[in-house]
């Protein structure tokens, strides 16, 4: 009888790739693979890449380069590549790693399995699509199949690209034009996850809340959209990532405050506090715009968490002009915030800012002290909720303390506490009463099981 081949997939980047890697991996067990026990090297390996990060390129090469001597001796293993830097570096992947098996791109993850079968005879294989493939949307299966890292909670991709031009981003270039799925089709796709016993969804896209504005060519659809998916029997939270400041209209706001699943929990990317540097990145609005905003949301869901993304070291960025960040961060209050060095990223505008590049040990210095802020707000927002109970949904044991169970909040905060005598299993909801809060995480005491978990057991996706 013969073994079934094994695979494993290592994840470089943001939800998108994580989505990505769980449609991936439904795809290859549909294909009659089986992850690879922990341990055991695999027959397949998969390589799904970013490249938002400094050095993406390296990362991914020095990890092929450790499977270089072990492909030598397992000729009939196999590598493939795909994602991101994929689709932007194309034929140079199998040019630096001839050893490689298959290449393909952001549109067509689909085409894994019959790549890697192909390759077998034909050899190495690249392929890569320039724009999404017009009827993939007719389609659902990849995604109901995906194998999700938690039973209970699952991504659902709303629109595939972005139509902005921020001039650090190399998304546009590698995920192309902004293209949404049909209304209908997300429903009915939330409708058969719930079936499966999904209760919490993420609506997934490079800037959510245009939804739609390329299938009515004039007004989004996206508040429609979060209370449609809300609708859903069985559907108890959902989320949302990643909106445009720009972008957040006062229908989705209400949306949020009007409909009880929509979670309180708000990311909405800052990037800068500084008017001048803003323009640089061409993000279409001011500071005084974005905390506009952020107070419109705030009054309308006052228990509101508020996390966003901020990057330190823009090219030409002034002592003067961080300042401008810090007090701006200060004023917002933020419960987290996703804080990164400035990493010129080749084929964008800000990458051929060289001689406006901020010396590191200046970055450095900068960084540290907007993470100061940053925690100081975090630490007096969880601490604001000492007192409260919570509706926690349970993910496990904690990392730390054993004797402790996590969860996470409505606001999507990381909550720990002590289940009862008969324990709580993942995807349970209960009551917690907080107890006492830290920057990056609440403690809290049992108050009530409110339900047992509702999903099905799905096989654990083996995620890098």
């Amino acid at each position: 009888m013969s073994t079934a081949r094994t695979f494993e997939i290592h994840t470089y980047g943001c939800q998108m790739n994580v989505h990505d890697s769980e449609r991936l991996a439904g795809l290859m067990v549909a294909d009659g693979l089986v992850p690879v026990e922990p341990g055991q090297q695999a027959d397949v390996v998969l390589f799904n890449t970013c490249t938002i990060r400094e050095n993406a390129d390296k990362r991914l090469y020095a990890a092929l380069g450790q499977l270089k001597a072990l492909k030598e001796s397992r000729p009939d293993m196999q590598i493939a590549v795909g994602g991101c830097m994929a689709q932007k570096d194309r034929e140079s992947i199998i040019k630096r790693a001839g050893f490689v098996d298959v290449v393909f791109g952001t549109h067509n993850i689909g085409s894994a399995p019959g790549l890697l079968r192909r390759s077998l005879t034909e050899g190495p294989l690249v392929e890569i699509l320039d724009a999404p493939d017009p009827e993939a949307h007719l389609d659902m299966a990849p995604a109901l199949n995906a194998v999700r890292e938690v039973p209970w909670a699952a991504w659902v991709t709303v629109q595939t690209g972005c139509n902005n031009s921020c001039a650090f981003c190399i998304v546009p270039s590698v995920r192309g034009d902004e293209v949404s799925r049909p209304f209908d089709d997300l429903v009915t796709e939330a409708t058969m996850l719930a079936g499966q016993g999904v209760t919490e969804i993420t609506l997934l896209g490079q800037n959510v809340n245009t939804y739609g504005r390329d299938i009515t060519k004039r007004r989004p659809l996206f508040a429609d959209l979060l209370r449609a998916v809300s609708a859903v029997e069985g559907i108890e939270r959902v989320r949302y990532t990643s909106p445009h400041p720009r972008d957040l209209r006062p229908e989705t706001i209400a949306a949020m405050a009007e409909t009880p699943e929509i979670c309180p929990q708000l990311h909405l990317p800052l990037q800068s506090g500084s008017n001048e540097v803003l323009v640089a990145m061409r993000r279409g609005y001011t500071a005084e715009r974005y905390l506009e905003r952020l107070a419109d949301a705030r009054a309308a869901m006052p228990g509101l968490a508020v996390t966003t993304d901020i990057i330190v070291g823009f090219p030409g960025e002034t002592e003067a002009q961080f300042e401008e960040t810090l007090q701006v961060a200060a004023e917002a209050q933020f419960d987290s915030a996703y804080t990164f060095i400035f990493s010129p990223r080749p084929g964008t505008r800000a990458a051929e800012m060289t001689d406006s590049f901020i010396a590191p040990e200046v970055i450095k210095g900068r960084f540290a002290r907007l993470d100061a802020v940053i925690d100081r707000s975090a630490l007096l927002r969880n601490e604001a909720r000492v007192g409260i109970e919570e509706e926690v949904l349970v993910e496990g044991a904690s990392r730390r303390d054993d004797s402790r169970v996590s969860g996470r909040t409505r606001q999507g905060k990381l909550i720990h506490f002590t289940p009862p005598p008969e324990g709580l299993r993942p995807g349970a909801l209960a009551t917690v009463k907080v107890e006492y809060g830290a920057p990056f995480h609440l403690l809290g005491s049992y108050v009530a099981t409110l339900r047992p978990p509702r999903h099905k057991v799905r096989i654990p996706l083996l995620n890098s």
